[in-house]
């Protein structure tokens, strides 16, 4: 009998590591994988995993964790996923399957593996340890929070299995726009730009009526924009003995910004480059993930893979900072 060895090389590995350069989604791929912390996530996912003593073996739970994190970072449907594995050496290569010994799990198997993820709400668990985690190792700074809000569009067309709308989403009014959807509401740390707190509304939820459940514990100051001026009067912060010490540094209107004095508005300036880290953020979720326009109906759905998208950005941002660092590192020692 013919025995494989799982250790050796592919024709294709060998064929693909003759390239002259690594493309970008691979490289993305590679650096991803490196920063993830999947011991900290299998052993929480471990407990709601299939045990079958009967029937056909389920599918190794890295393999589908694995799967799961390319459907939210490539934005793609459960179908989408199984067609571009089957497709990309680089998704292949990151799940670590072996086409001569190993199949791309189906789609269904995908939709059941996410379905338990929400049913159990792990995303929320997954973002908080990877949160844990980077406090423990002295990334996370504290004392000063960032708050924001986004819109993500929603589908409004009712040509559907339904015929109706999302009913969880709400219609809103941005400048002289109208837009459809849900918001995202979240807190930065003031520091380093991680995400450490989010949650999902309507989009026509006012920025200030999740402000509380934005500014953890210990936070001193708080950067806003101009959507949330009056935070100090509204009577769930006074009310509170914590919020209602918290400095709030809330933008200046842009009516009023040109009339100030200019050192008035060079300090407005300084304001304004704290708070563009969490347009980083939004930049990442948004741009690089694909995250524009809501996939699944209702908030619960989108606030697991918001959840799970924001614990990516995390780790994207620590993969980024630490690239630059290596640059300037090697920059230096080569004079």
């Amino acid at each position: 009998m013919l025995v494989v060895d799982e250790s050796q090389p592919s024709f294709s590995d060998v064929e693909y590591a003759q390239r002259r350069r690594v493309p970008k989604r691979e490289e993305f791929l590679n650096r991803m994988d490196a920063v993830v912390p999947w011991g900290d996530w299998v052993k929480l996912i471990e407990p709601h995993y299939y045990r079958n003593k009967r029937g056909r073996r389920a599918v190794p739970l890295e393999t589908m964790l694995r799967m799961y994190l390319l459907q939210v970072w490539f934005h793609l449907s459960d179908e989408g996923v199984e067609d571009q594995v089957n497709d990309s050496f680089a998704m292949r290569q990151f799940m670590g399957l072996d086409f001569g010994t190993q199949q791309v799990p189906d789609a269904t198997t995908l939709l059941h593996f996410r379905h338990l993820l929400e049913q159990h709400q792990l995303g929320e668990a997954m973002f908080a340890s990877l949160n844990a985690r980077l406090e423990a190792e002295g990334l996370v700074m504290r004392g000063g929070s960032i708050v924001d809000a986004t819109i993500i569009a929603a589908p409004s067309s009712t040509k559907n299995t339904t015929g109706t709308r999302d009913p969880a989403m709400r219609q809103t009014k941005k400048g002289n726009q109208w837009y459809f959807g849900m918001k995202a509401h979240v807190g930065v740390d003031a520091g380093t730009g991680l995400v450490h707190s989010v949650t999902v509304t309507g989009a026509n939820v006012h920025d200030l009526d999740e402000i509380t459940g934005l500014v953890r514990a210990d936070d001193q100051v708080v950067y806003a924009d101009a959507g949330y001026q009056g935070v100090a009067n509204r009577p769930e912060i006074l009310g509170d003995e914590h919020l209602s010490q918290v400095q709030w540094r809330v933008a200046a209107r842009k009516i009023t910004l040109k009339a100030m004095h200019p050192h008035e508005q060079q300090l407005e300036s300084r304001k304004a480059s704290v708070r563009a880290k969490v347009e980083h953020v939004f930049l990442i979720v948004k741009r690089d993930f694909g995250l524009a326009k809501t996939r699944y109906r209702g908030l619960a759905k989108n606030l697991h893979q918001l959840q799970v998208a924001m614990a990516s950005a995390n780790l994207l941002m620590i993969v980024r900072a630490q690239t630059i660092q290596a640059r300037l590192t090697a920059a230096v020692a080569t004079g």
